[in-house]
């Protein structure tokens, strides 16, 4: 088991940060009962030393902040870290390289887990029986806090080690440039006013009903923002949905609606059927998106055919470089909305696929 310090007081922490050439970090949150992830541990190793910094213990973890964002950051499969991170302390760090994206671009499976990729790279076998763990009880067990210090023990040797690897293949740049996109703030910022992506089923809705669905995703996700509670807790998809196809004029109307709780309809009824009332009276301009035609699934083949003859001239999996969505946009969108048409894809590949479009 690693031998790791449990910091209380993170300001201690900070002048030793200072020091760091890089460090690795990972974060244990809690979310099956909130909108926003609970940040309940942050682990964080460089040189011979790792720490667990409880960020619930009352003590402003400013300093910490204030001394680690300038730091180069490691971590693996980091996007989930790096959104906690960013709600809590409001920023990010300067940099980032996820050991997740290094593997895939160097052959292993594009969502290698952190224990496989230790097992992979070291022979050592990571315990993950915590992994659903309750990170908010205090005080932590020694068993959890020994699971939290292993998730960043071999971050740094992983790192050094893909990057030499990347180094030689001429492909360290590409990892760096991945995990750079994890930087990007509009990954992390909600905004109601597109929650009806999230909206299970409301793809193919039409008209007035569409507009409805949007206008009540967009409410569930401003209550769900204002409580600060899980989306589903506020109104199942799928009742929404039903809300949606039968645009109920008034809160008898809605009451009627089969699976509707009743304390939905008591809490928030008037307020739903005016939701309903603007779709119904609004100018109605949505149609759904059109299946591809025979021409476009054809590209799409001859995309899809030279994204795995590059593949497997590279040694790596076709979703590495491209996947199917990415195809796709660069079908729609052309030369403004694909990863494919920027940095070394677009030199790898983006520029002979524009050709075939």
């Amino acid at each position: 088991m690693p031998e790791f310090k449990l910091v209380e007081h993170p300001v201690e922490l900070a002048a030793v940060l200072a020091a760091a050439d890089c460090v690795a970090i990972d974060t244990e949150f809690m979310r099956e009962k909130t909108f926003f992830s609970q940040l309940c541990l942050v682990q964080v190793a460089f040189g011979e030393h790792i720490y667990c910094i409880d960020p619930l213990g009352g003590d402003d973890l400013e300093p910490f902040w204030d001394a680690s964002m300038p730091v180069p950051w490691v971590l693996h499969s980091g996007r989930q870290d790096i959104e906690v991170i960013y709600q809590a302390a409001g920023r990010m760090p300067a940099s980032v390289f996820d050991t997740q994206v290094a593997a895939g671009l160097l052959g292993y499976p594009p969502q290698l887990g952190y224990a496989a990729l230790v097992k992979e790279l070291f022979d050592v076998s990571i315990d993950k029986s915590h992994t659903r763990a309750d990170w908010s009880r205090r005080p932590l067990p020694d068993e959890y806090l020994h699971y939290a210090a292993e998730d960043v023990e071999y971050l740094l040797p992983a790192y050094d080690v893909l990057a030499e690897c990347l180094d030689r293949k001429g492909r360290l740049d590409w990892a760096r440039q991945d995990s750079a996109m994890l930087l990007d703030p509009a990954l992390y910022e909600v905004d109601p006013a597109a929650a009806i992506d999230r909206l299970k089923g409301a793809r193919n809705l039409r008209g007035k009903r569409r507009a409805a669905a949007v206008g009540l995703a967009e409410w569930r996700e401003q209550e769900a923002l204002r409580s600060n509670r899980p989306r589903q807790w506020i109104a199942k998809d799928s009742v929404l949905l039903d809300i949606a196809s039968q645009l109920p004029a008034n809160t008898r109307e809605l009451a009627r609606i089969d699976g509707l709780p009743g304390g939905l309809v008591r809490r928030s009824g008037d307020r739903l059927v005016k939701v309903v009332a603007a779709a119904v009276t609004g100018e109605q301009r949505y149609a759904p998106p059109r299946s591809p035609d025979e021409a476009q699934k054809a590209l799409l083949k001859s995309m899809q055919a030279e994204v795995a003859q590059r593949s497997r001239e590279l040694g790596i999996a076709p979703e590495a470089i491209a996947s199917r969505r990415d195809l796709s946009a660069v079908i729609i969108g052309g030369e403004n909305n694909s990863r494919l048409l920027t940095g070394w894809r677009r030199e790898l590949i983006g520029a002979d696929l524009l050709r075939l479009v």
